[in-house]
């Protein structure tokens, strides 16, 4: 049997989550959602087969990406990390170690090569 990957999408903009998800549930990827920092802890707390977070950095809620994504690498090291905004640039310095940066738009492209690279890594 085939054991796909699962992956966690942060967006809170509903057409940009639903294309993005799309795109990766016809790459072979099993996509898990969420519209903000608030659930997407929450699907972690319940979902250990969670192995990548591609999350947006501006959301509503607790926290934005860049301090959802330091949570997740201090509490599920295991999982592979990509940013993204339409907003502003982050330097890799200001990420959580491993994690990766794409300015939106972006191409699906290459958001699943990526994926693809750190998952292999």
């Amino acid at each position: 049997m085939d054991v796909r990957t699962a992956v966690l999408v942060v967006e809170d903009e509903t057409l940009v989550r639903f294309d993005i998800v799309d795109h990766l549930a016809n790459e072979g990827f099993v996509v898990r959602e969420a519209a903000n920092a608030d659930e997407a802890i929450a699907i972690l707390e319940t979902d250990p087969d969670i192995r990548l977070l591609f999350t947006d950095i501006d959301m509503p809620g607790s926290m934005d990406g860049l301090k959802l994504s330091v949570a997740v690498r201090d509490r599920w090291p295991p999982v592979k990390i990509i940013i993204t905004s339409g907003h502003r640039s982050v330097r890799s310095s200001a990420l959580p170690d491993g994690a990766r940066f794409f300015s939106k738009p972006y191409k699906h492209a290459d958001i699943v090569d990526s994926m693809r690279k750190l998952l292999a890594g």
